[in-house]
Protein backbone atom coordinates (compact mmCIF):
# COMPACT_ATOMS: atom_id res chain seq x y z
CA UNK A 1 0.00 0.00 0.00
CA UNK A 2 1.15 3.53 -1.25
CA UNK A 3 2.11 5.96 1.75
CA UNK A 4 0.84 9.38 1.26
CA UNK A 5 1.62 12.76 3.03
CA UNK A 6 -1.32 11.97 5.32
CA UNK A 7 1.07 9.23 6.81
CA UNK A 8 4.06 11.75 6.96
CA UNK A 9 5.14 13.44 10.26
CA UNK A 10 6.38 16.27 8.69
CA UNK A 11 7.84 18.66 11.73
CA UNK A 12 11.59 19.29 11.46
CA UNK A 13 11.69 16.32 8.91
CA UNK A 14 14.51 16.59 5.91
CA UNK A 15 12.10 15.67 3.12
CA UNK A 16 13.67 15.05 -0.10
CA UNK A 17 10.81 15.87 -2.87
CA UNK A 18 11.14 14.72 -6.75
CA UNK A 19 9.29 16.72 -8.42
CA UNK A 20 8.67 16.60 -12.67
CA UNK A 21 9.21 20.74 -13.27
CA UNK A 22 10.75 20.12 -16.97
CA UNK A 23 9.59 23.31 -18.53
CA UNK A 24 9.63 24.68 -22.33
CA UNK A 25 12.09 27.88 -21.90
CA UNK A 26 11.79 31.25 -23.41
CA UNK A 27 13.36 31.63 -26.33
CA UNK A 28 17.18 33.66 -24.24
CA UNK A 29 16.97 30.12 -22.59
CA UNK A 30 17.43 32.10 -19.43
CA UNK A 31 13.72 31.64 -18.13
CA UNK A 32 11.08 29.82 -18.62
CA UNK A 33 7.96 30.14 -21.18
CA UNK A 34 5.23 27.85 -19.24
CA UNK A 35 5.25 27.39 -15.59
CA UNK A 36 2.27 24.89 -15.72
CA UNK A 37 4.40 22.55 -14.43
CA UNK A 38 5.94 23.89 -11.11
CA UNK A 39 2.40 25.28 -10.62
CA UNK A 40 0.86 22.21 -10.35
CA UNK A 41 3.57 21.15 -7.61
CA UNK A 42 2.48 23.88 -5.48
CA UNK A 43 -0.27 22.07 -3.30
CA UNK A 44 2.59 19.29 -1.97
CA UNK A 45 5.28 21.86 -1.26
CA UNK A 46 2.84 24.01 0.31
CA UNK A 47 1.61 21.59 2.29
CA UNK A 48 5.10 20.49 3.77
CA UNK A 49 6.75 23.27 4.50
CA UNK A 50 3.63 24.87 6.46
CA UNK A 51 3.65 21.77 8.46
CA UNK A 52 7.80 22.69 9.45
CA UNK A 53 9.02 20.44 7.03
CA UNK A 54 12.90 21.14 5.62
CA UNK A 55 11.99 20.18 1.95
CA UNK A 56 15.15 19.63 -0.61
CA UNK A 57 13.66 19.57 -4.31
CA UNK A 58 15.18 17.26 -6.60
CA UNK A 59 13.88 17.80 -10.77
CA UNK A 60 15.48 17.66 -13.92
CA UNK A 61 15.30 19.94 -16.60
CA UNK A 62 15.81 18.84 -20.32
CA UNK A 63 15.98 15.17 -21.36
CA UNK A 64 18.45 13.07 -23.44
CA UNK A 65 19.15 13.27 -26.71
CA UNK A 66 16.63 15.71 -26.90
CA UNK A 67 16.45 19.21 -25.38
CA UNK A 68 19.87 20.82 -23.68
CA UNK A 69 20.18 20.57 -19.79
CA UNK A 70 20.07 23.28 -18.49
CA UNK A 71 20.28 25.17 -15.26
CA UNK A 72 16.99 24.68 -12.78
CA UNK A 73 18.08 27.70 -11.10
CA UNK A 74 14.99 29.99 -13.47
CA UNK A 75 12.38 27.11 -11.60
CA UNK A 76 14.17 28.45 -8.15
CA UNK A 77 12.82 31.89 -8.71
CA UNK A 78 9.95 31.18 -10.21
CA UNK A 79 9.26 28.80 -7.22
CA UNK A 80 10.08 31.85 -4.94
CA UNK A 81 7.36 33.46 -6.50
CA UNK A 82 4.66 30.88 -6.44
CA UNK A 83 5.20 29.52 -2.68
CA UNK A 84 5.30 31.46 0.65
CA UNK A 85 7.81 29.50 1.69
CA UNK A 86 11.40 31.07 1.37
CA UNK A 87 12.86 29.19 -1.59
CA UNK A 88 17.24 29.02 -2.24
CA UNK A 89 18.88 27.42 -4.81
CA UNK A 90 22.20 25.53 -5.04
CA UNK A 91 24.48 25.05 -8.05
CA UNK A 92 24.80 21.86 -7.20
CA UNK A 93 22.93 18.33 -6.32
CA UNK A 94 25.04 15.72 -4.14
CA UNK A 95 28.71 16.89 -3.31
CA UNK A 96 29.32 17.93 0.30
CA UNK A 97 28.12 21.68 -0.38
CA UNK A 98 24.86 20.31 -1.01
CA UNK A 99 24.37 18.10 1.74
CA UNK A 100 25.80 20.81 3.93
CA UNK A 101 23.01 23.60 2.62
CA UNK A 102 20.26 20.29 3.24
CA UNK A 103 21.50 19.66 6.80
CA UNK A 104 21.40 23.89 7.72
CA UNK A 105 18.13 24.53 6.05
CA UNK A 106 15.36 25.82 8.42
CA UNK A 107 11.93 24.40 9.16
CA UNK A 108 9.53 25.93 6.52
CA UNK A 109 11.52 26.49 3.87
CA UNK A 110 13.08 25.22 0.57
CA UNK A 111 16.08 24.16 -1.20
CA UNK A 112 15.90 23.73 -5.03
CA UNK A 113 18.99 21.51 -5.85
CA UNK A 114 21.01 21.33 -9.06
CA UNK A 115 19.60 19.60 -12.10
CA UNK A 116 19.82 15.82 -11.42
CA UNK A 117 20.21 15.09 -15.19
CA UNK A 118 23.89 16.83 -15.00
CA UNK A 119 24.78 13.28 -13.32
CA UNK A 120 25.43 10.79 -15.64
CA UNK A 121 23.62 7.95 -14.00
CA UNK A 122 20.58 9.79 -14.12
CA UNK A 123 20.14 9.05 -17.57
CA UNK A 124 20.07 5.06 -16.95
CA UNK A 125 17.41 3.05 -15.90
CA UNK A 126 18.08 0.90 -12.92
CA UNK A 127 16.19 -1.56 -10.83
CA UNK A 128 15.69 -0.44 -7.41
CA UNK A 129 17.88 -2.37 -5.74
CA UNK A 130 20.57 -0.75 -7.89
CA UNK A 131 19.72 2.73 -8.05
CA UNK A 132 19.93 2.87 -4.38
CA UNK A 133 23.29 2.27 -4.40
CA UNK A 134 24.06 5.27 -6.91
CA UNK A 135 26.24 8.16 -5.62
CA UNK A 136 23.18 10.55 -5.62
CA UNK A 137 21.14 8.14 -3.87
CA UNK A 138 23.33 7.45 -1.28
CA UNK A 139 24.79 10.77 -0.52
CA UNK A 140 21.40 12.64 -0.38
CA UNK A 141 19.76 9.62 1.67
CA UNK A 142 22.27 10.96 4.79
CA UNK A 143 20.55 14.07 4.76
CA UNK A 144 16.84 13.40 4.51
CA UNK A 145 14.85 12.17 6.75
CA UNK A 146 12.27 10.76 4.39
CA UNK A 147 11.79 10.83 0.73
CA UNK A 148 7.85 12.26 -2.08
CA UNK A 149 7.59 11.18 -4.98
CA UNK A 150 5.50 14.09 -6.44
CA UNK A 151 7.18 13.32 -10.06
CA UNK A 152 4.24 11.30 -12.01
CA UNK A 153 5.11 12.81 -15.30
CA UNK A 154 8.57 10.83 -14.47
CA UNK A 155 7.14 7.38 -13.31
CA UNK A 156 7.52 5.41 -15.91
CA UNK A 157 11.37 6.10 -15.90
CA UNK A 158 13.65 4.46 -13.95
CA UNK A 159 15.97 6.51 -12.76
CA UNK A 160 17.87 6.45 -9.42
CA UNK A 161 16.31 9.80 -7.85
CA UNK A 162 12.97 8.53 -9.21
CA UNK A 163 13.44 4.46 -7.82
CA UNK A 164 16.38 4.58 -5.56
CA UNK A 165 15.26 6.26 -2.35
CA UNK A 166 12.28 4.53 -1.47
CA UNK A 167 14.82 1.42 -1.11
CA UNK A 168 16.93 3.72 1.75
CA UNK A 169 14.12 6.00 3.01
CA UNK A 170 10.23 5.95 4.29
CA UNK A 171 8.97 7.51 1.12
CA UNK A 172 5.95 8.77 0.50
CA UNK A 173 3.45 9.69 -2.68
CA UNK A 174 3.08 13.28 -3.28
CA UNK A 175 -0.46 14.95 -3.87
CA UNK A 176 0.34 15.20 -7.56
CA UNK A 177 1.25 11.76 -7.60
CA UNK A 178 -1.63 10.69 -5.23
CA UNK A 179 -4.29 12.82 -7.73
CA UNK A 180 -2.76 10.74 -10.86
CA UNK A 181 -3.01 7.53 -9.36
CA UNK A 182 -6.69 8.39 -8.26
CA UNK A 183 -7.98 9.45 -11.49
CA UNK A 184 -6.22 7.07 -13.84
CA UNK A 185 -5.13 3.52 -11.60
CA UNK A 186 -7.41 0.56 -12.36
CA UNK A 187 -8.61 2.78 -16.11
CA UNK A 188 -10.51 -0.83 -16.15
CA UNK A 189 -12.74 -0.26 -13.62
CA UNK A 190 -14.24 3.02 -14.89
CA UNK A 191 -17.43 2.95 -16.27
CA UNK A 192 -17.85 1.84 -19.84
CA UNK A 193 -18.31 2.54 -22.71
CA UNK A 194 -14.90 3.46 -22.46
CA UNK A 195 -13.81 5.30 -25.24
CA UNK A 196 -10.10 6.12 -26.29
CA UNK A 197 -9.55 9.35 -29.16
CA UNK A 198 -6.15 8.73 -30.35
CA UNK A 199 -5.30 11.71 -32.33
CA UNK A 200 -2.05 14.03 -32.89
CA UNK A 201 0.89 13.00 -35.22
CA UNK A 202 2.75 10.00 -33.23
CA UNK A 203 1.47 7.36 -35.32
CA UNK A 204 3.49 4.25 -34.35
CA UNK A 205 2.49 4.76 -30.74
CA UNK A 206 -1.32 5.19 -31.40
CA UNK A 207 -1.40 2.17 -33.33
CA UNK A 208 0.44 0.35 -30.53
CA UNK A 209 -1.82 1.54 -28.17
CA UNK A 210 -4.99 0.99 -30.50
CA UNK A 211 -4.21 -2.37 -30.28
CA UNK A 212 -3.69 -2.82 -26.53
CA UNK A 213 -6.66 -0.94 -25.40
CA UNK A 214 -8.63 -2.98 -28.07
CA UNK A 215 -6.96 -6.66 -27.34
CA UNK A 216 -7.38 -6.14 -23.34
CA UNK A 217 -10.78 -4.80 -23.26
CA UNK A 218 -10.09 -1.47 -21.80
CA UNK A 219 -11.65 0.31 -24.96
CA UNK A 220 -14.63 -0.41 -26.37
CA UNK A 221 -14.07 2.52 -28.94
CA UNK A 222 -11.41 3.87 -30.19
CA UNK A 223 -11.62 7.16 -32.16
CA UNK A 224 -9.31 8.21 -34.36
CA UNK A 225 -7.97 11.89 -35.52
CA UNK A 226 -5.07 13.71 -36.88
CA UNK A 227 -2.39 12.05 -38.57
CA UNK A 228 -3.24 8.63 -36.52
CA UNK A 229 -6.94 9.14 -38.16
CA UNK A 230 -5.75 9.91 -41.52
CA UNK A 231 -3.12 6.48 -41.21
CA UNK A 232 -6.23 4.30 -40.42
CA UNK A 233 -8.25 6.04 -43.20
CA UNK A 234 -5.28 4.95 -45.43
CA UNK A 235 -5.06 1.58 -44.08
CA UNK A 236 -8.97 1.25 -44.46
CA UNK A 237 -8.31 1.88 -48.68
CA UNK A 238 -9.04 5.66 -48.65
CA UNK A 239 -6.26 7.81 -50.63
CA UNK A 240 -6.60 10.85 -48.73
CA UNK A 241 -4.33 12.54 -51.53
CA UNK A 242 -0.49 12.81 -52.54
CA UNK A 243 0.21 15.60 -50.03
CA UNK A 244 -1.31 13.49 -47.05
CA UNK A 245 -0.41 10.00 -47.85
CA UNK A 246 3.19 10.66 -48.38
CA UNK A 247 2.86 11.68 -44.44
CA UNK A 248 1.22 9.04 -43.61
CA UNK A 249 3.69 6.14 -45.01
CA UNK A 250 6.74 7.95 -43.66
CA UNK A 251 5.54 8.17 -40.44
CA UNK A 252 3.94 4.80 -40.34
CA UNK A 253 5.71 2.91 -42.51
CA UNK A 254 6.10 -0.20 -39.88
CA UNK A 255 3.03 -0.23 -38.52
CA UNK A 256 0.43 0.49 -41.60
CA UNK A 257 0.29 -3.73 -41.64
CA UNK A 258 -0.70 -3.28 -37.73
CA UNK A 259 -3.45 -0.47 -38.83
CA UNK A 260 -4.84 -3.04 -41.25
CA UNK A 261 -5.02 -5.53 -38.62
CA UNK A 262 -6.52 -3.97 -36.13
CA UNK A 263 -9.54 -2.58 -38.76
CA UNK A 264 -9.85 -6.32 -39.67
CA UNK A 265 -10.42 -7.41 -36.31
CA UNK A 266 -12.40 -4.61 -34.94
CA UNK A 267 -14.14 -3.15 -37.68
CA UNK A 268 -17.18 -1.97 -35.50
CA UNK A 269 -14.70 -0.62 -32.65
CA UNK A 270 -12.33 1.46 -34.27
CA UNK A 271 -14.30 4.81 -35.95
CA UNK A 272 -12.57 6.95 -38.70
CA UNK A 273 -13.12 10.79 -39.58
CA UNK A 274 -15.59 10.89 -42.10
CA UNK A 275 -14.52 14.42 -43.81
CA UNK A 276 -11.21 16.37 -42.99
CA UNK A 277 -10.16 19.72 -43.59
CA UNK A 278 -7.62 21.46 -45.83
CA UNK A 279 -6.34 25.17 -46.57
CA UNK A 280 -7.21 26.30 -50.26
CA UNK A 281 -7.47 30.14 -51.43
CA UNK A 282 -6.30 30.81 -47.42
CA UNK A 283 -9.66 29.07 -46.42
CA UNK A 284 -10.90 25.82 -44.65
CA UNK A 285 -12.71 23.78 -47.23
CA UNK A 286 -14.04 20.71 -45.41
CA UNK A 287 -14.24 16.97 -47.48
CA UNK A 288 -16.01 14.43 -47.16
CA UNK A 289 -14.33 10.87 -47.03
CA UNK A 290 -16.36 9.99 -50.02
CA UNK A 291 -14.71 12.79 -51.87
CA UNK A 292 -11.13 12.39 -51.57
CA UNK A 293 -8.36 12.65 -52.77
CA UNK A 294 -7.53 16.24 -52.54
CA UNK A 295 -3.84 17.94 -53.27
CA UNK A 296 -4.05 19.51 -50.64
CA UNK A 297 -2.95 17.94 -47.21
CA UNK A 298 -5.46 17.18 -44.33
CA UNK A 299 -5.07 19.65 -41.76
CA UNK A 300 -8.29 18.59 -39.25
CA UNK A 301 -11.19 16.81 -38.92
CA UNK A 302 -14.34 18.78 -40.17
CA UNK A 303 -17.85 18.87 -38.91
CA UNK A 304 -19.14 15.67 -39.86
CA UNK A 305 -16.45 13.69 -37.97
CA UNK A 306 -16.89 16.21 -35.24
CA UNK A 307 -20.81 15.44 -34.20
CA UNK A 308 -20.54 11.82 -35.40
CA UNK A 309 -17.93 11.82 -32.37
CA UNK A 310 -19.51 13.62 -29.97
CA UNK A 311 -22.78 11.66 -30.45
CA UNK A 312 -20.68 8.42 -29.20
CA UNK A 313 -19.42 11.06 -26.12
CA UNK A 314 -22.99 11.34 -25.01
CA UNK A 315 -23.46 7.88 -23.96
CA UNK A 316 -20.04 6.98 -23.50
CA UNK A 317 -19.29 6.03 -19.58
CA UNK A 318 -15.38 7.28 -19.32
CA UNK A 319 -13.09 9.30 -22.52
CA UNK A 320 -9.74 9.21 -22.46
CA UNK A 321 -8.00 11.99 -24.82
CA UNK A 322 -4.75 11.36 -26.28
CA UNK A 323 -3.62 13.65 -29.02
CA UNK A 324 -5.26 16.80 -31.03
CA UNK A 325 -7.07 16.18 -33.80
CA UNK A 326 -5.47 18.36 -36.61
CA UNK A 327 -2.94 21.86 -36.36
CA UNK A 328 -4.66 23.31 -33.77
CA UNK A 329 -2.07 26.26 -33.65
CA UNK A 330 -3.48 27.87 -36.38
CA UNK A 331 -7.14 29.14 -35.25
CA UNK A 332 -8.81 27.50 -38.77
CA UNK A 333 -7.42 24.41 -37.82
CA UNK A 334 -8.39 24.23 -33.92
CA UNK A 335 -12.21 23.43 -34.85
CA UNK A 336 -11.41 20.28 -34.73
CA UNK A 337 -9.59 19.64 -31.57
CA UNK A 338 -11.67 22.41 -29.54
CA UNK A 339 -14.83 20.78 -30.94
CA UNK A 340 -14.40 17.07 -29.78
CA UNK A 341 -12.43 18.11 -26.59
CA UNK A 342 -15.11 19.59 -25.34
CA UNK A 343 -17.94 17.02 -26.85
CA UNK A 344 -15.47 14.65 -24.72
CA UNK A 345 -17.08 16.46 -21.40
CA UNK A 346 -20.28 15.16 -21.60
CA UNK A 347 -18.55 11.57 -21.03
CA UNK A 348 -19.53 10.40 -17.63
CA UNK A 349 -15.68 10.55 -16.02
CA UNK A 350 -13.08 12.49 -18.81
CA UNK A 351 -9.63 12.32 -18.45
CA UNK A 352 -6.78 14.26 -20.30
CA UNK A 353 -3.52 12.03 -21.18
CA UNK A 354 -0.97 15.07 -20.42
CA UNK A 355 1.59 16.42 -22.66
CA UNK A 356 0.90 17.64 -26.22
CA UNK A 357 -2.76 16.52 -24.94
CA UNK A 358 -3.08 19.20 -22.29
CA UNK A 359 -0.93 21.38 -23.87
CA UNK A 360 -3.23 21.94 -26.87
CA UNK A 361 -5.99 22.24 -23.65
CA UNK A 362 -4.24 25.29 -22.22
CA UNK A 363 -3.85 26.87 -25.29
CA UNK A 364 -7.46 26.59 -26.54
CA UNK A 365 -8.64 27.48 -23.28
CA UNK A 366 -11.12 24.34 -22.68
CA UNK A 367 -12.53 23.34 -18.92
CA UNK A 368 -14.70 21.28 -17.84
CA UNK A 369 -12.69 17.92 -17.97
CA UNK A 370 -12.65 15.80 -14.50
CA UNK A 371 -8.86 15.01 -14.69
CA UNK A 372 -5.90 16.57 -16.60
CA UNK A 373 -2.90 14.62 -16.49
CA UNK A 374 0.61 16.18 -15.49
CA UNK A 375 2.26 13.30 -17.61
CA UNK A 376 2.43 12.10 -20.92
CA UNK A 377 3.95 8.86 -20.90
CA UNK A 378 3.57 8.31 -17.80
CA UNK A 379 -0.22 8.63 -18.10
CA UNK A 380 -0.30 6.74 -21.38
CA UNK A 381 1.26 4.05 -19.66
CA UNK A 382 -1.23 3.70 -16.93
CA UNK A 383 -4.31 4.17 -19.18
CA UNK A 384 -2.96 0.70 -21.26
CA UNK A 385 -2.15 -0.82 -18.23
CA UNK A 386 1.56 -0.80 -17.53
CA UNK A 387 2.74 -0.57 -14.34
CA UNK A 388 5.13 2.37 -13.76
CA UNK A 389 8.66 1.52 -11.78
CA UNK A 390 8.01 4.73 -9.52
CA UNK A 391 4.55 3.49 -8.56
CA UNK A 392 6.01 -0.11 -8.06
CA UNK A 393 8.79 1.68 -5.97
CA UNK A 394 6.50 3.62 -3.36
CA UNK A 395 4.33 0.71 -3.41
CA UNK A 396 7.26 -1.91 -2.19
CA UNK A 397 8.67 0.84 0.31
Amino acid sequence: MIRTLDDLDAEGTAVGVRVDINSPLSESGDGLADDARLRAHVGTLSELTERGARVALLAHQGRPAGDAFSSLAAHAERLDDLLSAPVEYVDATFCSDARRRVEALEAGSVLVLENTRFYSEENMSFDPADAAETHLVVNLSSVFDAFVNDAFAAAHRSQPSIVGFAEQLPSFAGRVMERELEALGNIGERASPRVYVLGGAKVDDSIEIAETVLESGLADTVLTAGVVGNTFLHASGVSLGSESDSVVESRARDRLGLAESLLERYPDRIRMPNDIAIERGDERIEVAVEELPVDEPALDVGQRTIDAYADVFETAGTAILNGPAGVFEEERFAVGTRGLFQAATAAGFSIVGGGDTAAAIRRLGLSGFDHVSTGGGAALAMLTGEPLPAVSALDSA
